[in-house]
C-alpha cells in the first residue's frame, strides 16, 4: 500500500461506550385518573433533543460509593443482577441514582416509609449508532410517596422543561423516544392486571437485538 492509499483510509470509529442509567416513572392516581410525570429535553441536547421523557440519567460515582438501602424489594434486586454486561452497579446504587435524578430534575423527594418505594419494571440498552448509549433501568414509584406538593417543581434543575403530569393515553401523543412508548404500554398493561412474567429487557448489548424477561 502506498502513502497515498494509506492517507485515504480512515481509522475505525470507536464504539460508543454504554453508560449505566436509572429512570423513574412516577405514577399518580387522583381525580385526573392515572397520570405519569414527564418533561421535555432541550432542543440543543445531544441525546434525544426535544423528546418528552421520564426523569432519569446516568449513575454517578457517588451513587456507587454510598448507596441507600431499603429502596427496592429482594425480588427487584435479584432481577437487577441478571444478565450482567460488565461492571454493573449494585441494585442499591441503581435505586439511589433513580431517586437522585428525580430530585435533581423535578425537585421532588419521597417520604421515608418502611416499604420499598421503587419497583424495577423495565430495562433497555440503547442500540449502536446513537450519539449516546445507556443501559437504563426503569423504576416505578407511586406519587403518593412524594413528600409535599407533587405539583411543586420550583427546585427542579433546567434539564427538563414543561414538567407536568399527563394521562397514559395522552402521553403517547407526545414526541417520545421509542422505548418510552414501550414503557408506557408496559405500565398500562400492569394497571390493567397483566400477570408478572418477569421484567422486560430490550438487550442491544450484542450484535443481535434480543428481547428477554428478567
Amino acid at each position: 500500500m502506498g502513502q497515498a492509499d494509506a492517507r485515504i483510509l480512515k481509522p475505525e470509529a470507536k464504539p460508543e461506550p454504554i453508560r449505566d442509567a436509572a429512570t423513574v416513572v412516577v405514577l399518580r392516581h387522583d381525580a385526573g385518573g392515572a397520570r405519569v410525570l414527564m418533561g421535555q429535553r432541550g432542543a440543543a441536547a445531544v441525546f434525544m433533543p426535544s423528546k418528552y421523557v421520564f426523569p432519569g440519567g446516568g449513575v454517578d460515582p457517588s451513587d456507587r460509593a454510598a448507596p441507600r438501602t431499603g429502596l427496592i424489594s429482594p425480588t427487584c434486586a435479584e432481577r437487577l443482577l441478571r444478565h450482567p454486561t460488565g461492571a454493573d452497579p449494585e441494585p442499591d446504587a441503581l435505586a439511589t441514582a433513580a431517586l437522585r435524578e428525580l430530585a435533581e430534575e423535578t425537585g421532588l423527594h419521597l417520604t421515608e416509609t418502611p416499604e420499598p418505594p421503587l419497583r424495577f419494571i423495565f430495562r433497555a440498552i440503547t442500540p449502536p449508532g446513537r450519539s449516546r448509549r445507556f443501559d437504563a433501568r426503569f423504576f416505578l414509584i407511586d406519587a403518593a410517596r412524594i413528600a409535599g406538593d407533587p405539583d411543586d417543581f420550583t427546585d427542579a434543575s433546567d434539564e427538563l422543561g414543561h414538567l407536568h403530569w399527563i394521562g397514559l393515553t395522552e402521553a403517547r401523543a407526545l414526541d417520545l423516544p421509542f422505548i418510552t412508548e414501550v414503557v408506557l404500554a408496559e405500565v398500562a398493561a400492569t394497571l390493567n392486571g397483566a400477570p408478572d412474567l418477569g421484567t422486560p429487557f430490550f438487550d442491544n448489548s450484542g450484535p443481535v437485538p434480543t428481547f428477554r424477561r428478567l
